[in-house]
C-alpha cells in the first residue's frame, strides 16, 4: 500500500494552484495555438504548465516516474514495469482554453497499481481544488476550506447530465433520450466529473475519445465521493496503465451507480 502524507497532499495541491496561476497568466495576455500530430491542440500555456508540474512533482517524488500528455514519449516497454507513477494533464480542455469559456482544469493523478489513488484537479479560473485519496473522502477546497462531497443518491428525475462541450454525438443524443426526464448541461473538462462528485450533477457519457491522462483525477474524486468512471465495454472502472495504448474506450460517469445505465446504450 501507498501512503499519502499530509505533506505531500498540500505540495501537490500549491503545485497545482502554481500551474494554474500561470495558466491564467498566458490566458490573460493572449497566445498562439499550435496542434499536435493527433489534431489536439497545444498552447504556450500547456507547454508552461506541464514545466512547472513535471519539475515540481520530479523533486517532491523524485523515485516516482510522471507521465503527462505533453510529455507522453515513454515507451511502453518502459512504463509496463510502473508500480505507481503521477498521471499529469496540465491544462484539461485546452480547447475550452482556446474558446475562453473559463471551463477548463489542472489534472494531477498518482496511480498505484492500476488504479487512480490520490488526486487534484484545480480550476485557474476560480482557484478551486479538488482532492481525494482512495478509500477516504473527496473534498472540494476554496479559501483553504475544505468541504466533503457526496453524489446525489439517489439520482432523482429529471437527471442531470453533463454533456461535452467540444464532443457531442447523435448516439449520446440517442442515449440520452432512453434515460427519460433529463436536463443537459454543457460543460467542459474534468470539471464534468467533479460536479458529479459534488452531487449537481448525475451522470456523464462519453462515447467519443479521451486518453488516461483526462480520466484518472477525476475518476479518484469520483469515486472517493460515491459514484464512478465505468467502461462501457466491461462495466467496471478504468484501469490504467495496462496496456501500450494510453486511449480509453468509452464510458460512462455515475454519481449514484444503482442508476440502469446498460438501457440506455445505444448501437
Amino acid at each position: 500500500m501507498i501512503r499519502v502524507p499530509v505533506d505531500l497532499r498540500e505540495m501537490v495541491i500549491a503545485l497545482a494552484g502554481h500551474a494554474g496561476q500561470a495558466i491564467m497568466q498566458v490566458y490573460g495576455r493572449g497566445f498562439e495555438v499550435s496542434h499536435k500530430d493527433d489534431a489536439s491542440p497545444v498552447t504556450d500555456a500547456d507547454l508552461l504548465a506541464n514545466r512547472i508540474i513535471v519539475e515540481g512533482l520530479a523533486r517532491i517524488t523524485p523515485n516516482l516516474p510522471i507521465l503527462s500528455e505533453e510529455s507522453a514519449q515513454v515507451s511502453w516497454e518502459e512504463r509496463q514495469h510502473w508500480t505507481s507513477y503521477w498521471l499529469v494533464d496540465p491544462i484539461d480542455g485546452t480547447r475550452e482554453f482556446v474558446k475562453r469559456n473559463g471551463q477548463f482544469s489542472v489534472n494531477i493523478a498518482l496511480i498505484h497499481q492500476g488504479a487512480p489513488y490520490f488526486a487534484v484537479i484545480q480550476e485557474p479560473v476560480t482557484g478551486t481544488v479538488w482532492h481525494a485519496t482512495r478509500g477516504e473522502l473527496a473534498y472540494r477546497r476554496e479559501h483553504n476550506h475544505d468541504t466533503a462531497l457526496h453524489t446525489r443518491t439517489p439520482a432523482s428525475a429529471p437527471l442531470q447530465v453533463a454533456v461535452s462541450r467540444s464532443f457531442n454525438s447523435d448516439r449520446v443524443d440517442a442515449m440520452l433520450q432512453r434515460m427519460g426526464p433529463v436536463q443537459s448541461i454543457r460543460l467542459g473538462s474534468s470539471l464534468k466529473l467533479c460536479h458529479i462528485a459534488e452531487g449537481r450533477l448525475d451522470v456523464y457519457p462519453r462515447l467519443g475519445p479521451t486518453s488516461e491522462w483526462d480520466t484518472a483525477a477525476g475518476q479518484c474524486i469520483l469515486h472517493a465521493a460515491g459514484g464512478n468512471v465505468l467502461s462501457l465495454q466491461t462495466g467496471k472502472p478504468f484501469r490504467y496503465n495496462r496496456r501500450p495504448s494510453l486511449l480509453n474506450g468509452e464510458f460512462i460517469a455515475l454519481g449514484d451507480l444503482s442508476l440502469p445505465w446498460r438501457q440506455w446504450l445505444v448501437d
